[in-house]
């Protein structure tokens, strides 16, 4: 099949090469920039009105006309935040007509500042073919944000997912970050951790992007591989300026819970060296150190009298310090004017050193008492076993990608070629995960304790202690050694190769031209993952009190913790006594184990017609996937001849499928200031990495076999979407839009924790009997529908001072459904997919005037469902989560600036729950406290 798409493509070029030029026809080209001749302005449009022709600025700010018939005509920009400029032509029978063009009057802004940021993100938001966001670096520098992912979740329909109070996974339209994918310098971004294919941006410096870019509908010539969004970061390029800039920042970061001033750093540089090569580039660096207060409650269930009880309750005490630098480069070269060639490069490292210690409440039986609001156990009913333990890890990530390519024009004809290396890692080497210490109060012999715990605040659930032992609780003596876990290895590594070429050949008509092109790409990819944990057993006298440290939480005091660092100079000292447990941590290491291969060969046709007010794009998309997956089936017998026996399998298992995507999208100008839209395209999401693994765990304690299992039967989702919209750009900088969208999906994927007379399995899975198992399935069909809707005005109409006021609100309204498998019925049950949020919006009020510039910006994001579990009442949920932020800058000259920023200033927390059938139930609650940065900027 792929031999007669080549065939059919090298007849398709051979007789587009007989078809003649027009006669007596040159080509007008040019540049776009503002009237100081600062910066280029992307996605300006450039109309020949007479022909009904148009086109939009490259991010370069170059545009293009070819075979343009000898005359005189009107050549009309537009931009929004400038007016329209229309110029007289005079086209020679041959040859190329080089045309520049200013905009920008003395009352528009569109270099520096929130103005000028908005104006170059609905200018190319305007531009674009379809549903499409945009960010440019002036933006995200304008917002308190600490990474890529949160300066994404200003735009419309877009929101992120936290983890420990910062932004970490793009949430598009409210759905899964599963279902988008990413891409620097358009090349898919791989994912450092070991199971997902999801991106967590947070790695990435938002100080090393020119522009990010959300397209929410998918042309023939994109990858396939989205159902929520494809987001496009682009890094700089020295030809996006005119003129040369070396800017700088420095900044210090306090955290209000861990009372540390932290230091922030960049710069960048931007340098046309000769008229037709520039470099540019940047560096960055981060240091933060924070505190979170955790609770974390489990094994719900209800007592004789019908009150709610949770059997685990943890007490969390976080102290992280995270270290975040990168680097870029780029080259931009043009050894002819029909060629330009470039090279880029983007390093981004990841550090995170995480102590947790905790608390750790474990009761065997039912309260001794209870009522709506509190329950009270004693260890004479049952053991209550209490662990204090610290998980001392140390974890680093990396994502860098480098990408050589270029663009050659011809007459009609334009070729562009690109080829990409890039890596993500993971790493984790000597992590403590955790130390363990353990006191068992079992109600024998005077040993007693009682624990109460008052739930009237659900949120934060109090606890008291008493009984006969209650000295024992407080005395770090009373605690002796049980387990060390130390994750020797941790590494998850992926890489890819990209190939790429596009042709285009553009066709002039009467009136508008068409455009047909094709291309063809090849995405070679290898993720594996390797763990070696070791299991450490002590024979001595190893207590508490050998390591006994001091708290930092402030939800209630935990009496003696383990000191951070503290394990590890006992360890060291006494490392002779310590034995590895060999049988359990080979067990931990070899199950993990897998690696895959996913080759994707990909071509694609397309035709794109322009004329006048109407575009239209219409092609089809074949992307061809090569899988080779590798994994262990591992099975831990306690109960063998010899002992404990540990028996492993490798898996080794290859497939391939095919895809056809087609796709066809309208944009119509109803008018000079209404823009109408409206598409149609089939696209796709492959399985989880880590779900494909054929990796089998299963663990056997006499009659019991649990474990969890991989799936590389499992089938990509294949979804149908729809978009329609409508833009209203009523004044400079400004728009009212709405739009709807519409997803129909085949095949979405839910993992489900399945007992041994659950049908269809009946607790056998490819041959591997289990009492209980955690398996990936796709789970059949889902809808997915909502509308959003965006406005932003610059109020430059108002009288002074009011005329420097700004607004920019967006909402999102989703409606996601599908089902999962229902544990009480043996059937299926309704539930809304994972991660999708019925309701988003972002608020930002803004005032900018002479040295001036304020923001206040606000996020929300409703309640979605976290994990599905077999049963209902067990599902997690998060609750809805709303911050507020804001920045003040004032330019002490044009070229220095100071400023301030204040982040969570609400002290939003993190609430995790399951649903009750009067109550919440608490599962996890986060209180991470505001911070607050300060600084200057510097731009020369």
């Amino acid at each position: 099949m792929l031999s007669n798409i080549i065939r059919a493509r090298l007849l398709v070029g051979t007789a587009l090469l007989c078809v003649p030029a027009i006669a007596q026809a040159g080509h007008v080209v040019g540049t776009v920039s503002d009237i100081t001749g600062t910066r280029t302005l992307p996605s300006a449009q450039i109309s020949i009105v007479e022909l009904g022709r148009t086109v939009e600025a490259d991010r370069a700010g170059r545009y293009r006309f070819t075979d343009v018939p000898a005359g005189t005509y009107t050549l009309r920009a537009i931009y929004t935040g400038a007016e329209r400029v229309d110029t007289s032509i005079t086209v020679a029978q041959d040859g190329d007509l080089v045309q520049n063009v200013l905009l920008g009057g003395a009352n528009d802004i569109l270099v520096n500042g929130q103005r000028a940021n908005l104006a170059s993100s609905l200018s190319r938001q305007r531009g674009a073919d379809g549903v499409e966001s945009v960010l440019t670096r002036d933006s995200i520098g304008q917002f308190p944000d600490q990474n890529v992912a949160e300066s994404v979740r200003r735009a419309p329909g877009v929101n992120v997912l936290n983890d420990q109070g910062e932004g970490r996974f793009i949430a598009v339209r409210g759905l899964d970050p599963s279902l988008n994918a990413a891409s620097l310098n358009g090349v898919r971004v791989p994912a450092p951790e070991a199971d997902t294919r999801s991106v967590a941006l947070d790695v990435v410096a938002s100080e090393l992007i020119e522009s990010i870019e959300i397209k929410k509908s998918l042309t023939p010539d994109m990858d396939g591989d989205t159902i929520g969004a494809s987001v496009e970061i682009n890094t700089t390029s020295a030809f996006d300026r005119k003129k040369d800039l070396l800017a700088a920042s420095l900044e210090g970061s306090y955290n209000h819970y861990s009372g540390d001033l932290t230091p922030k750093g960049s710069v960048s540089f931007s340098n046309r060296i000769a008229d037709n090569f520039g470099v540019s580039g940047g560096a960055s660096y981060y240091l933060r150190k924070f505190e979170t207060d955790n609770v974390e409650m489990d094994g719900w269930n209800t007592d004789d009298a019908g009150n709610g009880f949770a059997d685990t309750v943890e007490y969390r005490d976080y102290d992280v310090r995270r270290l975040r630098t990168g680097g870029s480069l780029s080259f931009d070269w043009q050894p002819a004017e029909s060629t330009r060639l470039y090279a880029r490069g983007i390093y981004n490292r990841f550090s995170d050193q995480e102590d947790r210690r905790r608390l750790i409440f474990e009761m065997d039986e039912d309260p001794a008492s209870s009522t709506g609001a509190s329950a009270t156990f004693d260890s004479a009913d049952g053991q209550i076993r209490v662990e204090r333990d610290l998980k001392d890890r140390f974890e680093k990530q990396t994502i860098q990608s480098y990408t050589v390519g270029g663009e050659t024009n011809s007459g009609p004809w334009k070729l562009v070629y690109s080829a990409a290396w890039s890596r993500a890692s993971e790493l984790e080497e000597g992590s403590i995960d955790p130390i363990t210490f353990r006191r068992d109060f079992n109600g024998e012999d005077g040993d007693d304790l009682t624990v109460g715990f008052d739930y009237s605040n659900y949120l934060i659930p109090g606890f008291t202690v008493g009984g006969a032992s209650v000295a024992d609780f407080n005395d770090a003596s009373a605690y002796a050694f049980d387990s060390l876990d130390r994750t020797t290895l941790s590494r998850a590594t992926d890489k890819e190769w990209t190939f790429r070429a596009d042709v285009t050949r553009s066709f002039a008509l009467a009136e508008g031209t068409f455009d047909l092109q094709f291309g063809g790409k090849a995405r070679l990819r290898k993720k594996a993952y390797d763990l070696n944990v070791d299991t450490l057993e002590y024979d001595g006298d190893f207590t508490l009190a050998d390591v006994v440290g001091a708290q930092t939480y402030r939800l209630a005091d935990l009496g003696p913790v383990v000191a951070k660092k503290g394990q590890r100079g006992f360890l060291q000292n006494n490392i002779g006594d310590f034995e590895i447990d060999e049988l359990g941590s080979a067990f931990a290491s070899v199950a993990e184990d897998f690696s895959v291969d996913e080759d994707i060969y990909a071509g694609y046709l397309l035709g794109r017609y322009q004329a006048g007010p109407l575009r239209l794009i219409g092609g089809v998309r074949m992307e061809h996937t090569k899988n080779d997956i590798r994994g262990n089936t591992v099975t831990l017998n306690e109960d063998g001849e010899d002992g404990e026996q540990l028996i492993v399998a490798p898996n080794s298992i290859r497939r391939s499928y095919t895809d056809w995507l087609p796709s066809a999208l309208l944009r119509y100008e109803a008018s000079r200031d209404v823009v109408l839209r409206a598409g149609v395209f089939r696209s796709l999401v492959r399985p989880g990495i880590g779900q494909l693994a054929p990796r089998f765990a299963i663990e056997r304690d006499g009659d019991d076999l649990e474990g969890a299992f991989g799936n590389p039967d499992l089938t990509p989702y294949r979804a149908w979407n729809v978009d329609v919209g409508a833009e209203w750009y009523f004044a400079k900088s400004s728009v009212l839009q709405l739009g709807f969208f519409y997803k129909d999906i085949d095949d979405y994927i839910t993992t489900v924790t399945f007992e041994a007379d659950d049908a269809p399995f009946n607790g056998l899975y490819r041959g591997i009997a289990f009492t209980e198992a955690d398996i990936p399935l796709n789970m059949g069909k889902a809808k997915i529908k909502g509308i959003e809707f965006a406005y932003s005005q610059v109020y430059s109409m108002l009288p002074a001072p009011f005329d420097g006021l700004l607004t920019n609100v967006n909402y999102t309204f989703t409606d996601a459904d599908g089902q999962t498998f229902d544990g009480d019925t043996g059937g299926l049950r309704d539930i809304p997919l994972p991660a999708s949020s019925r309701h988003t919006f972002n608020v930002v009020l803004g005032y900018e005037k002479g040295p001036v510039s304020v923001r206040l910006a606000g996020t929300y994001r409703d309640k979605y469902l976290d994990e599905v579990q077999a049963v209902a009442d067990e599902d997690r949920y998060v609750r809805q989560h709303f911050q507020l932020d804001a920045s003040a800058r004032y330019r002490i000259t044009p070229n220095i600036q100071v400023f301030g920023e204040w982040v969570n200033i609400n002290n939003a927390k993190y609430v995790a729950y399951q649903n009750a059938p009067t109550t919440r139930r608490l599962l996890q609650y986060e209180k991470y406290s505001y911070t607050m940065k300060f600084g200057v900027r510097a731009n020369f």
